[in-house]
């Protein structure tokens, strides 16, 4: 869905930012451009960025946690 009509931007390319190193919102709105103009989308692609940022650190914990089970397991 568009998140911000000025730019045309959506929450897919949100997500992106995200998946492609952004670490904060901050970054996300340099990467994309967007709540750059009126800012009305401010708000809601903030959170969007929030739930991403959130997702994204449950998936690198997930993963390092499997990883570290099969070190344990490898050296047990």
């Amino acid at each position: 869905m568009f998140v911000c009509l000025c730019r045309k931007i959506t929450d897919h390319q949100l997500r992106n930012a995200v998946s492609e190193g952004a670490r904060s919102w901050q970054e996300v709105r340099r990467m994309t451009g967007c709540s750059g103009q009126c800012g009305k989308c401010a708000c809601t692609a903030e959170s969007i960025v929030e739930e991403a940022l959130l997702s994204h650190a449950a998936r690198y914990t997930q993963l390092v946690s499997c990883h570290g089970d099969l070190a344990v397991a490898a050296a047990g």
